[in-house]
């Protein structure tokens, strides 16, 4: 089993910043791949972010790219979603997600999930 817990959301202007981290309990945090993904009100869950075991390998949604960086510390069993030049649009319930595979831009790939943390932008 592996505990996943988000923090840093909140409320922020349109253009700015914010750093969403996850902790990881549990099961050794470096054989898994992790992804960030988010779910607005009214719409499915989507992809986000995602990053391998050794953090080498990265993939973003094209909506994100050049604007979100996601990052890992495997001392600190933590992953990382800096979120930069931030849009109304990017509103939503972002969760952390671990998969024993591969980094994958599929929810139904990953094992265990975060409860969430709330971003909102205002315009």
């Amino acid at each position: 089993q592996v505990q996943l817990v988000e923090s840093g959301g909140g409320l922020v202007q349109a253009g700015g910043s914010l750093r969403l981290s996850c902790a990881a309990s549990g099961r050794t945090f470096s054989s898994y791949a992790m992804g960030w993904f988010r779910q607005a009100p009214g719409k499915e869950r989507e992809f986000v972010a995602a990053i391998s075991l050794s953090g080498i390998v990265t993939n973003y949604a094209d909506s994100v790219k050049g604007r979100f960086t996601v990052s890992r510390d495997n001392r600190k069993n933590t992953v990382y979603l800096q979120m930069n030049s931030l849009k109304p649009e990017d509103t939503a319930v972002y969760y952390c997600a671990a998969s024993s595979g591969v980094p994958n831009l599929t929810a139904r790939k990953y094992d265990y999930w975060g409860q969430g943390t709330q971003v909102t932008v205002s315009s």
